[in-house]
């Protein structure tokens, strides 16, 4: 079934999200970190998990032909990445989490994904089309949830 171009844009741009003005990456992790403790948290692992897996099939499709419609490659407007990215650092997050957890999950994964280290911007580069634009946050999720992981694990 092919979605409209209505549909796919809404998806990709997390229904309108990626529009806003400046920073659109950051105002779509902080939807995604704010969204978490309802959405996403109260899920058991195993669901955490397949959710994040149909984002980011969905997200590969609709990054895709996002980039198609709009004639760019890795549009800025496309921000169903950072929803991936930011569900991925917080997939080991206690439920009821303190807000600080979930306020460091976001700037980390928003440091790595601004930053972009080896080999995040690797991926950036050599991917092309919605794998590429899905797999470099997906990659700075996990280096973000390693640090939180090692942080929880360090500060009791």
């Amino acid at each position: 079934m092919k979605l409209s171009a209505g549909v796919v844009l809404g998806l990709a741009t997390l229904g309108g999200i990626g529009r806003l003005p400046k920073a659109p990456g950051t105002w779509a992790s902080a939807a995604a970190a704010i969204l978490a403790p309802v959405l996403f948290l109260p899920l058991p692992m195993p669901l955490r998990l397949g959710v994040c897996l149909g984002i980011y099939l969905v997200g590969v499709q609709a990054a895709t032909r996002a980039e198609v419609l709009l004639q760019r490659h890795d549009p800025g407007c496309v921000v169903i990445d950072e929803l991936l990215g930011q569900w991925i650092v917080l997939a080991t997050t206690a439920p009821h989490a303190p807000w600080w957890q979930l306020a460091l999950a976001f700037v980390l994964f928003r440091l790595f994904d601004i930053i972009k280290p080896w080999p995040i911007h690797a991926l950036e580069r050599r991917i092309a089309g919605g794998h590429g634009i899905m797999l470099d946050d997906v990659v700075a999720g996990l280096m973000a949830l390693g640090i939180l992981w090692l942080l929880r694990v360090l500060l009791p």
